[in-house]
């Protein structure tokens, strides 16, 4: 709420514009000390993280957080997990993944060989399920993926390919109603409650990190793969980002975003065509700069 956070219960009694006043100060700093640029993700979505964080780390104002992270950096690993979101399920949303079969592969097929941006890959799970998707499709060995986020620690995870064994019913029941060809227990072993999954699923991915916010196109692609990202930047970030799709993508690729997302009001919204509007897929038009 606009009003000021110290509406919600558990919060500091801070004045909204003080509040504001010193997020953009931290924001600024992290900028400047650790070259990761969060000055354009919005702004409530970052209270709430922040006020959060402020918690975690036994502070009362955002400048005793702030004064922490620029003299200790061993906090700013951790304050990442705040400043990043990481949330994601195999197969969420399978309608998306049966509309990427579906509609998407089939044209992709044509190609001797693909490349796939996963942007914003947080802990991985998208990855293992493009590559599980692509290995049911036949596609999995002429297929790059580019698994890219800004949380070292996430991509660590990422690259491990270790959940919880808990998990695994929510991906399987994820993976049936997405059209699976097969059985997801053919990609992981179990033991000691955690789901291993096959390492041949990302012979081909290579994890690096990459910002939306202030890095630049690395690849020329066919589908970029970026859901649930663009609802924690502001307007401009999403036109940035919106802008290095296009840019990567070849000529009549792919991209696909959130279900809470959308290209419609965005700068580049002439540079697509909906494919799959439920399933927020497009496809780059011909002659999109």
């Amino acid at each position: 709420m606009d009003a000021g956070l110290s509406a919600v219960a558990g919060e500091p009694s801070v004045a909204s514009s003080d509040f504001e006043i010193e997020l953009q100060l931290l924001v600024e700093a992290i900028y400047l000390k650790y070259h990761c640029d969060f000055r354009s993700y919005a702004k409530a979505s970052l209270k709430r993280r922040m006020t959060t964080a402020m918690g975690r780390f036994g502070c009362a104002t955002l400048s005793q957080l702030q004064d922490r992270i620029l003299h200790d950096p061993a906090v700013f690993a951790p304050m990442l997990e705040y400043l990043t979101v990481q949330v994601s399920d195999m197969f969420r949303d399978p309608g998306y993944f049966r509309a990427l079969r579906e509609q998407v592969l089939p044209q992709l097929r044509t190609y001797p060989s693909l490349k796939i941006w996963v942007a914003g890959c947080s802990t991985g799970e998208e990855v293992y399920s493009l590559a599980i998707l692509l290995r049911e499709e036949g596609l999995l060995a002429r297929t790059i993926v580019y698994a890219t986020d800004i949380n070292a620690k996430a991509l660590q995870k990422a690259e491990a390919g270790v959940y919880e064994l808990e998990r695994v019913a929510g991906f399987t029941a994820n993976h049936h109603a997405s059209g699976a060809r097969s059985s997801l227990s053919d990609y992981y072993v179990a033991g000691y409650g955690n789901a291993v999954f096959d390492k041949s699923l990302k012979k081909n991915v290579v994890f690096s990190d990459h910002s939306l916010a202030t890095d630049s196109v690395f690849a020329e692609v066919h589908l970029v793969s970026c859901r649930n990202v663009l609802i924690y930047f502001d307007r401009t970030l999403q036109d940035r980002a919106l802008g290095l799709f296009r840019d990567s993508l070849v000529r009549k690729g792919f991209l696909g975003i959130g279900s809470k997302e959308s290209v419609r009001f965005s700068a580049h919204a002439e540079d697509f065509d909906e494919l799959a509007r439920e399933e927020r897929i497009y496809q780059k038009r011909d002659g999109a700069a």
